[in-house]
């Protein structure tokens, strides 16, 4: 793991295993990389042309299960984002460690960085890595009064609001941030989508960050260049009635097909009722004890 100017590295909390950093140290340690490439997990994502397209320079951050992205080991800088739950980092309580690891070797791994943004979720010392460097960032406090209540941010928007808080020299891009669910990932409704989508392109646009992949064009773009007459907010209050009348037809269907399957839905939760219980639900009820 790459090391961190001795007058700028603080730690605490050494005794505990966790490995957190000031700011100072975090812009020390990233500074030295002309890209920072957020490399979602996302059909969108075309890596081989990201390689080919930026320089050797560019550091890629990958997020948890990075097996969905690569098919082989990485060879280029690069660090792995570790999400925690509220049994510790996922990857570390699903005993995958090893299979995502084996992805990055080498002197131009930077390590782990084991991350949360809720105050539910909890960190995992770093000695639940295998023997690989780790790094612990909390962001509870930066997303707390943010992001909207009854959802959790994910790990990719939350370090793209962070990286950007950093202010550092060299340029933020987002690769495959769709927000789109394909047939082989979902994505869970336990984020909101339409916020982070909204905030991260209102990011692209004032030049702060830069999206590449899974976002296209926008079409009202054209359509302020067809009417350059009409105000821009009067071409987006057109754009919201035209959507929330949509929205609205979405949702009578919608209703339809809850009534249509009230019975399978009835069948589905008495057999979900025998299930066995899961890891994570056998801690929480532990915890409560």
């Amino acid at each position: 793991m790459e090391s961190i100017p001795s007058d700028t590295q603080k730690i605490a909390a050494a005794d505990s295993g966790f490995n957190f950093l000031t700011p100072d140290a975090w812009t020390a340690l990233l500074s030295r990389y002309s890209h920072i490439v957020l490399v979602a997990n996302s059909e969108a994502v075309d890596l081989e042309r990201l390689r080919s397209e930026l320089p050797e320079t560019a550091l890629y951050v990958f997020f948890n299960n990075v097996y969905k992205v690569l098919d082989e080991p990485f060879a280029g800088h690069a660090v792995l984002v570790a999400r925690s739950g509220v049994m510790g980092a996922n990857i570390v309580h699903r005993r995958e460690v090893a299979d995502v690891l084996r992805f990055f070797a080498g002197g131009d791994f930077l390590g782990v960085v084991n991350i949360r943004v809720s105050p539910e979720e909890n960190f995992s010392e770093e000695s639940r890595f295998n023997g690989t460097g780790a790094r612990h960032l909390d962001m509870t406090q930066m997303i707390r009064d943010l992001y909207p209540a009854g959802k959790i941010a994910t790990s990719g928007f939350a370090m793209a609001l962070w990286l950007a808080d950093l202010q550092l020299p060299g340029k933020i891009l987002l690769a495959g941030f769709s927000a789109k669910r394909s047939e082989k990932w979902k994505v869970f409704d336990v984020h909101d989508w339409t916020f982070e989508q909204i905030f991260l392109r209102l990011f692209a646009r004032m030049g702060t960050i830069s999206m590449i992949g899974g976002v296209d064009a926008s079409p009202y773009a054209a359509l302020a260049k067809r009417f350059p007459q009409v105000p821009p907010v009067e071409i987006a209050m057109t754009a919201a009635e035209v959507l929330s009348e949509r929205l609205h037809n979405a949702n009578s269907q919608i209703d339809r097909l809850m009534s249509v399957t009230k019975s399978i839905r009835a069948i589905e939760g008495f057999f979900r009722r025998f299930k066995p219980k899961t890891r994570k639900e056998r801690f929480l009820e532990k915890s409560k004890e």
